[in-house]
C-alpha cells in the first residue's frame, strides 16, 4: 500500500472588477494591441478598496471544501503560498483559518513568489505521506495590484489579482503511475538571479517597494527551466511527456506557454491556458487555472497534469499528479 496526496475539491475566486487591455492606454503609453501580441493577455481582476488577499483566499477555500464536501474542522492544515500577504505576522494562512472557522489543525504560509504554489503543493504533499496531516487546503492567492508601479508600462499590464485552492486528502495506492494523486516534484532556486525579478523594497529596508522585472532574461531563463523540471519530473514519476493529457503552467505569458509546450514536444490543445482573462496573478495562477480548468471539463479524473512554474529568486518547479 501506498499513501498519495489526491485533490478532493477545486474552487477559486476572482475580484469583481475587470481591468481590459484599453483602460492602460490612459495610464502608460501602450495600446491594447500591444499587450495582446506580447503577453496573450486581454484583461485581468483587481481588487476592491479594502479587499485582502485573505479575503480572496477563503473564498477559493470555501469553493473548493463545498467542492469537496468536507467541513472546515475536518481540514488538518492549510498552506497559503503569496507574496502579498495581509500582514508582516500573523500569516495570511491563519486569517483563512479564522474566517472558515476551523479552530483544529495549523495553518502557514509559503513564498516563492510565483511559483509559490508548486512548492505549496510539494509541501503539502510531504505532510501526507509523513502522516502529519490527512487533509490539506493548498491556496494560492495574490493582490499583486498593491505592488504594481502603474508608471511602468513593462509590468502595469501584466499582472492582476485572484486565489485558486485545491483540498488534497490522503488515500491509498497501489504505488504505480496509475495512482490518482501526487506522483512526482521537483523544485529548484536560484538566487544569483534576484535582479531580473524582484520587489525594490520590504519589512528590514523600510519600504515596500514595487514590482521590477527584466522581461527579455525571465523569458530566456523561464524556457529552459520550466521544460526542463518538467521533464524531471515526470522522469521521477517513471513517466513522459507522451503520457500527459494536460500541462497547467504558470499563467504569466503566452509565448512562455507556447515555448515551453514546445519543448515539451506537446501540443497547446493540451495545455490549459487561461492568461487571456486573469493575467499573471503569481501563486495563484496555477490553481486559478486547474479549477477553471476542470469546470470548463477538460481535466477529468484519472488524466495525468503536469503543472510548472517559476518566479523570482529565482525559484522554480513542476509537480505530476494524475487527477
Amino acid at each position: 500500500m501506498t499513501i498519495r496526496a489526491v485533490v478532493r475539491g477545486t474552487g477559486h475566486y476572482l475580484p469583481e472588477r475587470v481591468m481590459e487591455n484599453a483602460e492602460f492606454e490612459k495610464l502608460v503609453e501602450t495600446t491594447d494591441e500591444w499587450i495582446r501580441s506580447r503577453s496573450g493577455i486581454e484583461r485581468r481582476h483587481i481588487v476592491a478598496e479594502g479587499q485582502t488577499t485573505s479575503d480572496l483566499a477563503t473564498r477559493a477555500a470555501r469553493a473548493a471544501l463545498d467542492d469537496a464536501g468536507v467541513a472546515p474542522d475536518e481540514v488538518d492544515a492549510i498552506i497559503l503560498a503569496t507574496s502579498t500577504p495581509d500582514f508582516t505576522f500573523p500569516s495570511t494562512a491563519t486569517m483563512v483559518q479564522r474566517e472558515l472557522g476551523m479552530t483544529r489543525g495549523f495553518a502557514f504560509d509559503v513564498q516563492a513568489v510565483c511559483a509559490g504554489y508548486v512548492y505549496a503543493l510539494t509541501t503539502a504533499n510531504a505532510m501526507i505521506l509523513t502522516g502529519q496531516a490527512k487533509r490539506v487546503l493548498v491556496i494560492g492567492a495574490e493582490t499583486f495590484s498593491r505592488i504594481i508601479d502603474w508608471t511602468d508600462r513593462a509590468t502595469c499590464v501584466l499582472f492582476g489579482d485572484g486565489a485558486g485552492a485545491l483540498l488534497l486528502e490522503a488515500a491509498e495506492g497501489d504505488g504505480g503511475t496509475a495512482d490518482r494523486g501526487i506522483l512526482a516534484a521537483d523544485l529548484n532556486s536560484d538566487g544569483r538571479h534576484k535582479d531580473i525579478l524582484h520587489v525594490d523594497g520590504g519589512v528590514s529596508t523600510g519600504a515596500t517597494g514595487h514590482l521590477r522585472m527584466e522581461g527579455r532574461e525571465v523569458f530566456r531563463h523561464a524556457v529552459e527551466k520550466l521544460a526542463q523540471t518538467a521533464h524531471l519530473s515526470l522522469e521521477k514519476a517513471g513517466l513522459t511527456a507522451e503520457d500527459v493529457d494536460w500541462v497547467v503552467p504558470h499563467q504569466a505569458n503566452i509565448r512562455i506557454i507556447q515555448a515551453t509546450a514546445k519543448k515539451l514536444g506537446l501540443p497547446m490543445d493540451k495545455v490549459v491556458v487561461t492568461v487571456q482573462d486573469h493575467g499573471n496573478t503569481s501563486a495563484a495562477s496555477i490553481p486559478l487555472a486547474l479549477s477553471v480548468g476542470r469546470a470548463r471539463g477538460q481535466i477529468r479524473e484519472g488524466d495525468l497534469v503536469v503543472t510548472e512554474a517559476i518566479g523570482g529568486g529565482l525559484a522554480w518547479g513542476s509537480v505530476v499528479l494524475r487527477w
